[in-house]
């Protein structure tokens, strides 16, 4: 296809795709293929968040966060990778960076009540682990987690459809999935010149899932570099969320869709003392689906350019990259 060069990403309504109208749901199908195989991002409305939820949840976590650092960090457990519980500052940094980010994270994963108990995928995840302090975190939390999921297995029926697989190709691999609900502190910095001249909110990277749904961000800063090498902001309306291509997905599609390089800069000097919040839905699947390249994505043109891996092996591969999880 021709190469299409976005000035901002697209904005879809999930609503024509569920809407159960073939010709509504074939555009759908057909602005997500052109943007994911372009630019790997959309802006989505329609995505089942409630005004009233969103307020909730950012109130939890701003909540949260303004807690004195010594107590955030009893929900910090050792031995997790930095995959359930609070993550402190400067602790993770992008592959191929020393310096660590300018921010500070809370992972909620899957509900283990939520998993039948003769599903063995229950006996990898750790329990969630909720702040004490802010009883609310957890509702809150929680109910966003199911409907970012439900957005997201949506999206990827879409995927499916738009690369000529079964529609429902991508439903059991992300049943119960290794998702991530991660809202995220990028904290003040009363003096800029305490801190390393590269630190920044979050450096340059791709996001190591299937997809990723992020609620709108509290602040300007998230960027994404254009196919010419064009960094280019990204904004949503408050009733969107951004949802972009991870690194699975590009690696089982031989990279036919775009896992994008984005990151989160910093503001302007006068204006580091500020909070910036977000809060990113990682879309994982199950530990043992196969992200080996599809037959269908790889031709004379496009060899197939990765390993074959688990999505567990490769999530591994990347904790350790990130800081998060000794070698």
């Amino acid at each position: 296809m021709s190469e299409i060069l976005f000035d901002e990403i697209p904005s879809l309504d999930l609503a024509d795709f569920t809407s159960g109208d073939a010709e509504r749901r074939a555009r759908f199908v057909k602005k997500l293929g052109d943007a994911y195989q372009n630019i790997g991002f959309i802006a989505l409305r329609n995505h089942g968040l409630s005004d009233e939820l969103t307020e909730r949840l950012y109130a939890a976590t701003k909540k949260f966060f303004a807690l004195p650092d010594e107590e955030k960090q009893k929900y910090e457990i050792p031995g997790l990778a930095g995959q359930r519980g609070y993550v402190g500052k400067f602790k993770e940094k992008a592959k191929g960076f020393n310096t660590g980010d300018l921010k500070e994270f809370y992972h909620v994963g899957q509900e283990l009540s939520d998993i039948p108990d003769n599903d063995p995928i229950k006996e990898e995840y750790p329990e969630n682990v909720f702040p004490t302090e802010v009883p609310e975190f957890k509702d809150a939390t929680l109910e966003a987690y199911r409907k970012l999921e439900t957005a997201g297995k949506e999206v990827l029926r879409a995927i499916a459809i738009h690369l000529g697989l079964e529609e429902n190709y991508f439903d059991e691999k992300v049943k119960f999935g290794n998702s991530i609900l991660r809202p995220i502190h990028y904290f003040p910095i009363e003096d800029p010149d305490s801190v390393p001249a590269d630190a920044v909110r979050a450096a340059e990277h791709g996001d190591i899932n299937l997809i990723t749904l992020l609620m709108g961000a509290s602040a300007d800063g998230l960027q994404v570099l254009r196919r010419d090498g064009q960094w280019i902001p990204i904004t949503a309306l408050p009733e969107q969320v951004i949802v972009n291509v991870g690194d699975m997905l590009a690696r089982l599609t031989n990279n036919k869709l775009k896992s994008t390089i984005h990151r989160v800069v910093n503001p302007p000097r006068e204006l580091m003392h500020t909070s910036r919040f977000s809060i990113p839905f990682f879309m994982h699947p199950r530990s043992e689906m196969d992200l080996t390249c599809l037959e269908s994505c790889i031709d004379e043109q496009n060899p197939k350019a990765y390993p074959d891996a688990t999505a567990g092996e490769y999530l591994t591969e990347r904790l350790i990259e990130l800081g998060l999880k000794k070698a």
